[in-house]
């Protein structure tokens, strides 16, 4: 990626339902304000840090430390929180060295809720018709990548790539796990596919030739001008009933066969999904990243 197209954009446009689900368990003893926050804010701005601070300055953090420079942050067509905190104007706002702009994500007519992270893509990318012929990160508000992730994808020699997770990396329950799509690649590490919920028989068919299964955390780089028409195309989810970037780069690389290469990591990344999250990510940021050295 030349230093001229060091963009990153952050989909933060969803309803976060899952996090408004009820709490059980352990996650009743969690601080009641932040569980309130759970409720009305996007999962980016709840104070899971030190005073306060936003789960999404801590992604950011990562961003800048990786050498990004422009950030593009999907919001909701009503969401003013993030425009208090990181600033008003549609495009420019700086922020420790960020050039942060925003993307509302419209929710179509008969809709109660954005149509899915590929829409929420395509309507980032025509808001920044200035990107056409050059390339771009593109990640989840709620999951805190890290420095080494963005900068593997800096320094990828395609325009197209991913981090490819190793689930033994991943410090989740199984349950959890199985949920995430298991990338298919061929000899030379590029993607055929990703295969949400493969069935066992399926699964010792996908191991790499270490062994691993590894998953795909939605955190990608992409090439404008290859991704577009498959996001304008992305078909909606039969059950889910939203376009899901996974399945615009699926057919994309259906389309482009050894266009997209799968970059191995092995670590943790810390998740903001559900209410019952919030106590781990505290505790993974009080250790890792307690202060910020902007």
């Amino acid at each position: 990626m030349s230093k001229g197209d060091r963009r990153v954009i952050i989909l933060a446009g969803g309803v976060s339902s899952r996090m408004r689900l009820p709490v059980t368990g352990a996650a009743r003893s969690i601080d009641p304000a932040l569980l309130q926050q759970a409720e009305e804010r996007s999962k980016g701005m709840i104070g899971v840090g030190t005073d306060g601070r936003p789960f999404l300055d801590f992604l950011l953090y990562h961003i800048q430390q990786a050498g990004l420079t422009e950030v593009v942050i999907v919001i909701g067509e009503h969401d003013e929180m993030l425009r208090s905190y990181y600033g008003p104007r549609d495009r420019g706002n700086e922020f420790h060295g960020l050039h942060i702009s925003y993307a509302p994500q419209k929710i179509p007519a008969g809709r109660h809720k954005p149509l899915g992270t590929a829409d929420a893509l395509l309507q980032a990318l025509l808001a920044q018709p200035d990107w056409e012929h050059g390339d771009f990160i593109v990640c989840n508000s709620d999951n805190l990548y890290s420095v080494k992730a963005f900068s593997l994808l800096l320094d990828c020699e395609t325009s197209n790539s991913l981090i490819d997770y190793d689930r033994t990396g991943l410090e989740f329950d199984q349950q959890r796990i199985a949920q995430f799509g298991i990338t298919r690649k061929d000899k030379d590490e590029y993607l055929i596919e990703i295969i949400e919920k493969p069935s066992l028989d399926q699964l010792e068919g996908l191991r790499g030739r270490d062994g691993s299964l590894r998953v795909s955390m939605n955190i990608f780089r992409l090439s404008y001008g290859m991704i577009l028409p498959f996001l304008i195309s992305c078909p909606e989810h039969p059950i889910r009933q939203e376009k899901e970037l996974v399945g615009a780069v699926t057919n994309m690389v259906r389309a482009h066969p050894r266009s997209l290469k799968a970059l191995p990591l092995k670590e943790h990344v810390p998740d903001l999904t559900y209410k019952e999250d919030i106590s781990s990510v505290q505790e993974y940021l009080r250790a890792h990243d307690a202060e910020l050295n902007w």
